[in-house]
């Protein structure tokens, strides 16, 4: 067990050393594009260095993987110059078999690492887009979705209107037993519109077998209008109702499964978050198999020579890994593949993929 603790030490302070220096030029990227992006609210300098450090977890937690298979690339490069590799195989033990507990390991302390930083990542995302806003001036949300159904805010010319669904189609743009809440400038309930349906269009939302109740009224139910069709002025559009339910970072991986239910019974297309739920859940295997692939393919007999080629190779193969995960995220939250094939397919073919290479380095 000595070798194998000495390995997983190595790892871990060069992935903390890895580690920061990534988080310092992640930082100072940001700080450049928050200041790009807000440059007409002109921000001072703590509202940017606020809003970069909130936006640091996110970033660091989706490049993850790459930082680790550097460190081990490191260490597997390190362990080649210094002739350790040949140290360890002239005393008969095997690579694989040194790599079991080492493994083991790094899948325990992702599936922690998961575990501490998706609430982490969850909480900034939110404050994220609460400061962001406020910095803009605008309003953080649109939309919410819980239990009861689905629920918009949207600004009017003498204050706003809540509007609560209790079903909607995949777009949100088409909603089903609707409810319109107006209220005036001064706080209080003006309007209550009830429809059957209501389709978002251009500036208005087109409502269907209405029922409207003037609260200002002594007897609101005495005086309502019933109207088999009726347009109410908006200034939502599909995109920003969309783009309300897009920050699936800013779910907890806890809560994911029951804003799944949520979100289908209120008739969204949940595709997007099954998806993100698989992935959290393979992302300890993913690290573990790029950790085994970078050793697999920086160990070497320094003698052979060609470590810059090898370091190359590891190189391009994280960032082509990376690139993959990406590309079947696409694929699985449009539904060209199963959501298990493209959460998991990937992770699992890298494990095996490693140890392909390190059994046929043993026999070499």
């Amino acid at each position: 067990m000595i070798l194998e603790r000495y390995l997983i030490r190595r790892v871990a302070l060069t992935f903390l050393m890895v580690s920061g220096i990534f988080l310092g030029m992640l930082l100072l990227l940001d700080m450049v594009e928050q200041l790009r992006r807000l440059a007409a609210q002109s921000p001072g300098f703590a509202q940017i260095l606020r809003l970069s450090a909130l936006n640091l977890p996110e970033g660091f937690y989706e490049i993850a993987p790459l930082v680790l298979m550097l460190a081990s690339m490191w260490v597997g490069l390190s362990w080649s110059r210094s002739s350790e590799f040949v140290v360890i195989r002239a005393t008969g033990r095997s690579v694989p078999r040194l790599m079991i507990v080492p493994a083991l390991v790094v899948l325990v302390a992702a599936s922690g690492f998961v575990a501490v930083m998706n609430p982490m990542v969850a909480g900034a995302s939110r404050e994220y887009g609460r400061v962001l806003a406020q910095v803009r001036g605008t309003s953080a949300s649109v939309a919410a979705i819980s239990e009861a159904g689905l629920w918009l805010r949207q600004a009017d010319a003498g204050g706003q209107t809540v509007i609560h669904a209790l079903r909607a189609e995949a777009t949100g743009t088409i909603l089903h037993d609707v409810t319109f809440l107006v209220f005036h400038d001064t706080g209080g309930i003006a309007t209550r519109l009830q429809a059957a349906r209501a389709d978002l269009r251009p500036g208005l939302w087109a409502l269907s077998e209405v029922k409207l109740w003037e609260l200002s009224d002594p007897n609101p139910e005495q005086s309502a209008q019933r109207h088999a069709t009726l347009a109410l002025a908006t200034d939502l559009t599909p995109e920003q109702i969309r783009d309300s339910f897009a920050q699936v970072r800013a779910i907890p991986l806890a809560q994911l499964p029951g804003f799944i239910a949520t979100l289908e019974r209120a008739g969204f297309s949940a595709l997007e978050h099954r998806m993100r739920l698989n992935m959290e859940l393979a992302l300890p295997v993913l690290l573990t198999g790029m950790m085994l692939l970078a050793l697999a393919l920086s160990i070497h007999h320094m003698r052979a020579g060609g470590a810059g080629i090898r370091a190359l190779i590891t190189i391009l193969a994280g960032f082509s890994l990376f690139f993959l995960r990406n590309f079947a995220q696409v694929l699985g939250e449009s539904g060209q593949i199963p959501v298990v094939l493209a959460a998991w397919g990937l992770p699992v073919a890298t494990v095996l993929f490693a140890i392909g290479i390190m059994l046929n380095l043993e026999e070499g």
